[in-house]
């Protein structure tokens, strides 16, 4: 089934046939992608994350335009489908070209969504069900040293063109392969994963689980004693041109930063005033931190990790059996989605992996359970809502279910972060609006949330670019805003533990203008319903949201350049 919908867009020179001949051609270079994508099933390959292979990946993406220009130009691209692809591809295209022309994957070290990162992440999304699919792993996981070789090799002529990462990425991913590291098991982590294996592969797999382990430790060591001093001296920040560069990539737009930075600034007014009246709820007489902080160690709490991962699983089952019919029309594959407990040394924030493109695999939320074993409730209920549902599995599940209707390209690698991220942040505020947040301690771990995402806007802005904090700002109005104080300034005002912000932070400057796509692509989704309801007003006609629901979310991908106009006008 997904061959067949690739494949029927790939054997021609429509906008959307080439996007899905993007695809097949990068699951074949990629095979980390065509994991993702539920392709190619009986590859065991790695990617080459060599400086080789990540100009494989740009020359076809070259080709991909060249085609496309050719497609336009020809008249191909007919109708309001293929242009909204080809915009789409094009966009996308572009933005990543641009990111690798600049040589940042020379810098690829970041404690979230690095190469590495994927090498390892890969093996969680493989199936384990028979012993040929074992067989699979095996000769994949036999594969980790050369990836990690290769990766090596890509961070060294970093070294040599000046183009590293800031001194904290090295230090957080050099602490996290460490993590990775350790067990009982031999071959740490990857020793752990393959203890499931049949019994009579299991040796031979301990065996190459444990030559995994060494080239990590190989490489943890490099980045010790030859990465790390000479990036030393390496900023932590990206200056203004290069945080432009990323933001086009995150969020499919060119935005006034400054304007960003403002409007962020009145959202933080506005939310601590509500955080505030909600904190008096929770705890008489108490400040929003005062409140979070008891809630945090007193008030309601999962005890267990198993305990804390069934808990998700009943949230998300109770949405979909509460939203569906009445706010969704969600067909039956969308209605399976699991909740997991991410491996050791992941980053501290939950995530979200989209299903197979014939939902063979599932949706799934994962918690980083960090170590804990008792779970408070209190910002979980919001934080499942944009993971889960109606966050994430709604919106990337949809976009599965419709893959055939547009382009398998439009709902897999064309994805745009601030699309799918304002989104998640919308659909924490549809629960709100819809009543599921009454509980005081509930609705002040939504606004938390909420105020987590401001502030990302504002430190993400104000870091990378270098702002100043505002004359009304609480905390050293005037002055520049630099990393150590941005992570005060974000621990007085957002409820979430020491070690989370810590890894917050270090994840802003390795991934610059991600953070600020989910506030300001809820903004997007919140004008687009806006005016979408006004339109309708205007006509006399009644506004139903579920049909605007669902009519969004079987779009594909879209950048904030399109998004409102396009949501206006469902």
């Amino acid at each position: 089934m997904v061959e067949e919908l690739i494949n029927s867009h790939a054997d021609g020179t429509t906008p959307r046939r080439i996007a899905d001949s993007y695809v097949h051609a990068l699951a074949d270079l990629d095979p980390l992608t065509a994991v993702y994508l539920g392709l190619n099933p009986e590859d065991d390959r790695l990617p080459d994350l060599s400086p080789a292979g990540h100009e494989a990946l740009a020359e076809l993406a070259r080709r991909t335009l060249a085609d496309l220009d050719a497609a336009e130009a020809a008249g191909a691209a007919h109708d309001e489908a293929e242009r909204r692809c080809a915009r789409l591809l094009r966009e996308r295209l572009t933005a990543e070209l641009a990111v690798h022309d600049a040589g940042e994957s020379f810098r690829a070290v970041r404690n979230l969504g690095s190469p590495v990162h994927g090498v390892r992440e890969v093996f969680t999304l493989m199936s384990t069900d028979t012993d040929e699919q074992w067989e699979v792993v095996g000769r994949r996981l036999a594969r980790v040293p050369v990836a990690v070789e290769q990766y090596r090799a890509l961070l060294a002529e970093g070294i040599e063109k000046g183009l590293l990462s800031g001194p904290r990425q090295v230090t957080t991913v050099i602490g996290q392969i460490g993590e990775w590291l350790e067990g009982e098991a031999p071959g740490g982590w990857f020793g752990s994963f393959v203890q499931d294996a049949p019994e009579a592969q299991r040796e031979g797999l301990t065996a190459t689980a444990v030559a995994a382990s060494d080239a990590l430790a190989g490489l943890r060591d490099w980045l010790r004693d030859v990465y790390g001093p000479a990036a030393a001296e390496a900023p932590d920040t990206a200056g203004r041109e290069r945080y432009a560069r990323w933001v086009r990539y995150w969020t499919g737009a060119d935005l006034d930063l400054d304007e960003a930075y403002r409007w962020a600034w009145e959202q933080f007014h506005d939310l601590d005033a509500q955080m505030r009246a909600e904190a008096e709820k929770v705890l008489p007489g108490s400040t929003p931190m005062e409140a979070m902080k008891w809630l945090e160690t007193d008030g309601p709490a999962i005890k267990g990790e198993e305990n804390a991962r069934e808990y998700l699983q009943g949230l998300m089952d109770q949405a979909i059996n509460d939203l569906q019919g009445v706010h969704f029309d969600l067909a039956d594959p969308l209605l399976n989605v699991e909740s997991k407990l991410a491996p050791s040394g992941s980053a501290a924030a939950p995530y979200y992996t989209a299903p197979s493109l014939d939902f063979s695999r599932p949706g799934r939320t994962w918690l980083p359970t960090l170590g804990r074993e008792s779970f408070p409730v209190w910002d979980l209920v919001s934080t499942w809502y944009h993971e889960g549902v109606p966050g994430h599995h709604l919106q990337l599940a949809q976009w599965t279910y419709v893959a055939d209707r547009l382009s398998t390209y439009q709902v897999t690698l064309g994805g745009v972060s601030a699309n799918l991220e304002g989104w998640a942040l919308y659909a924490e505020r549809l629960m709100d609006e819809l009543g599921y947040l009454t509980d005081p301690g509930h609705r002040l771990g939504y606004l938390n949330a909420q105020m987590m995402r401001a502030l990302r806007v504002i430190v993400d802005i104000g870091m990378h670019v270098g702002l100043e904090f505002p004359a009304d700002s609480p905390y050293k109005p005037g002055e520049l805003m630099v990393p150590d104080d941005a992570r005060e300034f974000f621990g007085q005002y957002c409820g979430l533990s020491a070690d989370f912000l810590d890894s917050e932070l270090v994840r802003y400057l390795g991934m610059p203008g991600q953070a600020i796509g989910y506030k300001l692509g809820e903004r997007a989704w919140l004008q687009g319903r806006a005016q979408a309801k006004a339109a309708a007003e205007t006509r006399g006609e009644t506004f139903d949201l579920k049909s605007w629901h669902m009519a969004a979310l079987s779009q594909g991908s879209l950048g904030l350049d399109d998004l409102v106009a396009e949501l206006s006008a469902l």
